[in-house]
């Protein structure tokens, strides 16, 4: 499929041609046309009046020349008559225009890897508005639900509701790491996000607990399948010198979500009542859906518009290993759950993943109401600040990808470059979560010795960013361990389970919140999440060991 013109056919006029193959339903011809080249007039007998003007793709091939990949039911040409003669021409491609295709056709996409990565990055946007909302929200749903209950009632109820949520998560994480193993990433990304849009929506028919709770259930467990589905993705879609980059653009789309849900929500709030809003958000999961099934038709192994090149590149890029010693790669080892959870480089994941996730969970679930409590912000007070650390994770997401194939592409061992991001990351959250603890420390180091509350509310989310910055430098490299270690199959079962222990850790603090911060004194909290950045940093560097391609058990005696 990439023949160069030398081996193709001299037709005059400009241009050359090689007929690939063709019956009397489809032809297939590469064709490769001097700039202005009309060719000679001609006439296909299966010729059927399908009009394929629409459709252009083109590619480089040298100075002065393009090349035209096309697959279709009659002839490429400016219009295609039943019968009628015609001539192949050079056809100037018109920008803003979307390919149109008819009948038989192939599109030969360029960068189709990014295309995919980018609408994973999209719905975990959308994800993470879903999830906000509530938190945002849940000031004027209390104050319509539960207008008799104290503070510190409200607060647990929203505690218990938001531990419901979590604990749904987990459990989803390992069902969906299955499910997206056994029916792929494309099914998959649509079971997740089509439910959880669902239960998005049902939200607005909630009044009370019991409700809240059930519906968050239904959301949670969809939602869970965004993370073993992405990290699918990544290892399908993309070399290993690219997954870091990728994931943290996918990380990204959490940053995003978070940065943009609480100004729209504060935003809608002033014209909608809270049920319309849930109503709102859901209705983009299903605009997603539309998309998604359009562009990811297979994996990239035989997908039908990805060309040759990106194939190769993604494929031979994934083939790292050999196990059976014979100097060629294979596909990788991809063993079974039990082995999976015997070899101790997955607990090392399953550890890590555990102690640093709670640290996001705990600004997701905490940020508005901490605002709200410590400093007395109302929801749309909450707009000019919440967004803020939401900005750092962004970047840090794109920091940490981009510094992981920084270093991999210097010629630095997979080992050495996830460890050092995942250190960094943490060890700028340690000083950052201490800090946070008693931010008058950081007033005084600045000759405030008696100072504002809006002083104090800035310094502590300019504090926050940080973490979350720190944070998601360390959380993309983590989530590209399993595909580090494993392939296959193997991937989504191990960032599932994965995934699940880290919602259980997440939930765990989430249900610490209420009871150790009594009097709204968060202090404890932001001690214990330093404590879990540095059990991370133990799973790296202990448990995982050398991060590398895995073997069976078997090979290592060899």
């Amino acid at each position: 499929m990439n023949s160069p013109a030398s081996d193709a056919e001299d037709i005059g006029n400009g241009m050359r041609r090689k007929i690939l193959g063709y019956d009397n339903n489809l032809m297939l011809v590469k064709v490769w046309f001097e700039k202005g080249a009309v060719g000679p007039v001609h006439a296909h007998g299966v010729c059927r009046g399908r009009e394929v003007r629409s459709l252009r793709r083109w590619r480089d091939t040298g100075i002065g020349s393009r090349r035209l990949l096309f697959r279709a039911v009659g002839c490429w040409t400016w219009c295609c008559v039943p019968g009628g003669r015609h001539s192949a021409r050079y056809l100037q491609p018109r920008s803003g225009r979307l390919p149109q295709w008819r009948g038989i056709l192939v599109m030969k996409l360029s960068g189709l890897r990014w295309w995919v990565v980018g609408l994973v990055a999209l719905a975990t946007v959308i994800n993470y508005i879903d999830r906000q909302t509530l938190s945002v929200l849940w000031p004027d749903i209390a104050a319509e639900l539960y207008p008799e209950k104290s503070t510190a009632q409200v607060d647990q109820i929203y505690g218990f509701i938001s531990v419901v949520f979590i604990f749904s998560y987990a459990f989803g994480q390992a069902i969906f790491g299955k499910i997206f193993d056994w029916i792929g990433t494309r099914l998959g990304f649509a079971l997740s996000i089509g439910v959880w849009s669902v239960a998005t929506v049902m939200h607005a028919f909630a009044r009370g607990v019991v409700s809240f709770s059930i519906f968050r259930s239904i959301l949670g467990i969809a939602e869970a399948g965004n993370w073993p589905g992405a990290a699918k993705a990544n290892a399908e879609w993309f070399p290993t010198r690219e997954r870091a980059f990728a994931q943290g653009i996918f990380n990204s789309g959490a940053a995003i979500g978070g940065l943009i849900s609480i100004p729209i929500i504060g935003f809608l709030s002033i014209h909608f009542s809270w049920h319309i809003i849930f109503v709102l958000v859901g209705a983009l999961g299903f605009l997603w859906l539309i998309p998604w099934w359009v562009l990811v038709k297979s994996p990239p192994k035989n997908h039908p518009w990805l060309n040759e090149i990106e194939r190769e590149y993604i494929l031979t890029g994934q083939l790292n290993q050999d196990i059976d010693q014979d100097g060629e790669p294979d596909e990788g080892y991809a063993p079974g759950t039990g082995e999976i959870l015997s070899r101790k480089q997955s607990w090392g994941v399953i550890i890590a993943s555990a102690a640093i996730d709670p640290i996001w969970w705990l600004f997701i679930v905490w940020i508005p109401l901490y605002l709200n409590r410590v400093y007395d912000m109302e929801v749309k007070e909450l707009a000019l600040y919440a967004w803020v650390p939401y900005f750092g994770a962004m970047l840090g997401a794109w920091f940490g990808g981009l510094l992981a194939q920084n270093r991999i592409q210097a010629g630095w061992t997979v080992d050495a470059t996830r460890k050092m991001v995942i250190s960094l990351g943490c060890l700028i959250m340690l000083p950052s979560l201490m800090m946070l603890a008693d931010p008058t420390l950081i007033a005084s180091v600045f000759g405030m010795t008696d100072p504002a509350t809006t002083t104090l509310a800035t310094i502590s989310v300019i504090i926050m960013a940080t973490i979350l910055f720190g944070f998601q430098t360390a959380i993309g490299n983590v989530q590209t361990l399993p595909s580090d270690f494993y392939s296959g199959r193997s991937v989504g079962t191990l960032s599932g389970f994965a995934g699940m222990a880290a919602k259980l850790g997440a939930a765990g603090l989430t249900f610490l919140v209420p009871v150790i911060t009594q009097g709204d004194n968060y202090a404890p909290v932001f001690i214990i999440g330093a404590g879990l950045a540095l059990l991370a940093l133990f799973a790296v560097w202990i448990l995982c060991g050398r991060i590398e391609p895995l073997k069976p058990r078997g090979a290592l005696t060899r």
